[in-house]
């Protein structure tokens, strides 16, 4: 079965919406991918850093619930992010974060490594986040998303640069139509996605809320569309979108260094699948408040066409 190790930030979402109290809710969206992934049953470790106060207490109990294993190095503080909910759900987003993670040691062999978000931009940690995913490549394929939090990606063109990257290190990258936007205004989708795969990736994942997702690879396209769904907030949405495609690469032995001349052949039906059963993840998700994505069998009851029981390995 294929082991998968996630690195980056752990974040305190402090919730605030129209007529409600604050309520403070596990996040950061490398441990959103990691507690989504071990909710879809799968082997994951944590690379992270949380501080010995309220917050990372929380945040380390709600990953270690779901078997979540975490590897950190120690911190000064747990960051925080206040998440400012409109009357539609949609959230905004206000950050006390630092990344200062220092020559990470992380475990010898993983099947797959995600990473992303601050952690892949913001220093002194970010190199270090890159060196310790180039150090696995050779044994693991990689997943990349951006997650772009504009306030801390400092001026664009050295932000686009890092991004770039990163998404050279990946065999697979998914981003946010409003994340390619910032990247690279005015640019279409389709033209950013043939950038990106001339960098390295087999596949690239566009998700665009409730317009649905795109999977470009070098041979052609597909698309899914959102499942309905009442939307209660959109906080994880991406991040369950993001495990629960790592999920089902997986379950088709699409993941692990062995496997990658595989996942770069990837044909659009196969590709249609996984987006699907991606955004039926993203749609239970957004159902209920907070980053709070489905368990396998969730997923399964939700009727998902690409739900079906999934092979071992």
């Amino acid at each position: 079965m294929t082991d998968f190790l996630v690195i980056g930030e752990s974040v305190a979402d402090i919730v605030r919406s129209p007529g409600h109290a604050d309520v403070t809710h596990p996040g950061g969206s490398p441990a959103n991918v990691a507690y989504g992934l071990a909710r879809l049953g799968r082997a994951t470790t944590l690379l992270t850093q949380l501080g010995a106060d309220p917050a990372g207490d929380l945040i380390a109990g709600h990953l270690r619930s779901a078997g979540v294993r975490l590897l950190t190095d120690g911190h000064r503080r747990t960051p925080t992010a206040v998440v400012t909910l409109d009357e539609h759900g949609s959230a905004g987003y206000a950050f006390d974060i630092d990344w200062t993670l220092q020559q990470p040691e992380p475990p010898s062999a993983p099947g797959h490594v995600h990473f992303g978000s601050i952690a892949a931009v913001r220093e002194p940690g970010a190199a270090a986040t890159l060196a310790a995913v180039t150090r696995l490549r050779d044994r693991s394929t990689v997943s990349y998303d951006p997650n772009v939090r504009v306030q801390l990606m400092g001026e664009r063109a050295a932000a686009v640069a890092q991004v770039e990257r990163c998404v050279a290190l990946s065999d697979l990258a998914k981003a946010s139509d409003e994340d390619l936007a910032w990247l690279y205004p005015g640019e279409p989708v389709p033209s950013v996605a043939a950038r990106w795969l001339a960098l390295g990736p087999a596949t690239v994942l566009v998700t665009r809320g409730g317009a649905g997702s795109t999977g470009f690879t070098r041979t052609g396209t597909a698309d899914a569309p959102v499942p309905p769904t009442t939307v209660a907030d959109t906080v994880g949405a991406g991040d369950s979108f993001m495990s629960a495609t790592l999920d089902a690469l997986a379950a088709r032995g699409l993941l692990g260094a062995p496997a990658r001349p595989d996942l770069a052949a990837l044909t659009a039906d196969v590709l249609g699948a996984v987006l699907r059963r991606a955004a039926t993840a993203a749609a239970i998700t957004v159902s209920r408040p907070g980053a709070n994505p489905p368990t396998a069998d969730e997923l399964a009851r939700f009727g998902s066409p690409a739900a079906a029981a999934r092979p071992a390995g």
